[in-house]
């Protein structure tokens, strides 16, 4: 066994550490299946630290973590904690200075899981957003003039670079071609309007594109897309798109392929450290409970593994969650899921080895 990966863990704040620990029970079953190994060092990065302590992370946080092959995640999120100051302290930070600058959010329906949407099958929702993950408005460039006053001015730029734009597209074009579905990839803007920084992601979208003759090309304004991703889902592919735009579409997609639950991305550096997370928040009021649906972080871990170049054994946690999507659970909500969080994963593993 010559395939060694250093995984860092940060299971965070409420059920974090819950839905963590049975991705880990899960990616355990599946490295002695397929015949690597994973070594976890957990972090004690969250709420609890920063109560005790005062410090977000410490001062050697980013270079330790830039030794690990990938960062898995639990959730950030303390009900103690003023809010942002964990999210921009942990998760913008490490995406900042970790230039994880694609966020990786698939958007598929499973078996068996409700979905809100009319006459919807898995056959329509299957596609996936690429998200420009370290400009635009969470660039954090602008401020306050006359704070506080009836006079108050509030400035917030969004930073567009070609170079980041450039990389964001060409990621989205690489990753159509991997994917190999309908070859079709959609650029999501608002050039009527935003028409300094979209012409910028429209100019070089289609100059990129002469390089991929295979893949097929369109556009659509973001306040299209949403209209689109509720009557016509399955007219897509791949979505490439900007930070804000991205971060609300995607919220969007997770309740049409059956909520936060079920609901896993990336934030990814093609040649650094990612990290990979449930998309749902710590959910506080569950914790402790073992009734929070562990499936997002089980499906975080395994594109952790296809990231990796673990494919077969990504692919095959992810069929295993099918299986049990399929065939066990009554809900994906916590507390109604027919399971506690402990025998979802069990199921996951039992799938997985049979």
């Amino acid at each position: 066994m010559n395939r060694v990966y250093n995984i860092a863990v940060i299971g965070g704040d409420g059920t974090g550490p819950e839905v963590i620990r049975e991705g880990i029970k899960v990616l355990n079953a599946a490295s002695s299946l397929f015949g690597f190994q994973l070594k976890f060092d957990y972090l004690d990065y969250g709420g609890e630290r920063y109560l005790q302590t005062s410090e977000v992370l410490p001062e050697d946080a980013i270079e330790r973590l830039k030794t690990y092959h990938s960062i898995y995640l639990g959730a950030i999120g303390h009900p103690q904690v003023k809010p942002g100051i964990l999210e921009k302290g942990i998760l913008l930070r490490l995406r900042f200075e970790l230039d994880q600058y694609i966020n990786l959010r698939p958007v598929k329906l499973y078996p068996g899981v409700d979905c809100p949407l009319k006459n919807k099958s898995p056959e329509d929702i299957d596609f996936v957003v690429i998200r420009e993950n370290t400009e635009g408005l969470y660039a954090g460039a602008g401020g306050f003039l006359k704070k506080g006053t009836p006079d108050e001015i509030a400035v917030q730029e969004s930073i567009n670079t070609r170079r980041g734009v450039e990389r964001c597209i060409r990621y989205a074009f690489e990753y159509c071609r991997k994917r190999n579905k309908n070859n079709k990839l959609t650029l999501v803007g608002k050039t009527n309007v935003l028409t300094y920084a979209f012409d910028l992601w429209e100019r070089t979208f289609y100059e990129v594109a002469k390089e991929y003759p295979t893949i097929k090309v369109d556009y659509a304004h973001v306040d299209a897309i949403t209209m689109w991703f509720v009557k016509n889902p399955e007219w897509f592919d791949v979505i490439v798109t900007d930070n804000m735009f991205g971060d609300i579409i995607t919220d969007l997609g997770a309740m049409i392929q059956g909520g936060m639950g079920i609901a896993a991305g990336g934030n990814i550096n093609p040649y650094g450290v990612s990290m990979f997370e449930p998309i749902g928040g710590s959910s506080p009021k569950y914790a402790g409970k073992n009734v929070i649906n562990p499936l997002a972080s089980i499906c975080a871990g395994a594109m952790m593994l296809n990231y990796l170049g673990e494919d077969i054994a990504g692919d095959a946690i992810e069929r295993a969650v099918m299986q049990v999507t399929g065939n066990n659970l009554k809900s994906l909500s916590a507390g109604e899921m027919g399971y506690s969080t402990s025998e979802v994963g069990d199921l996951v593993v039992k799938y997985l080895i049979t």
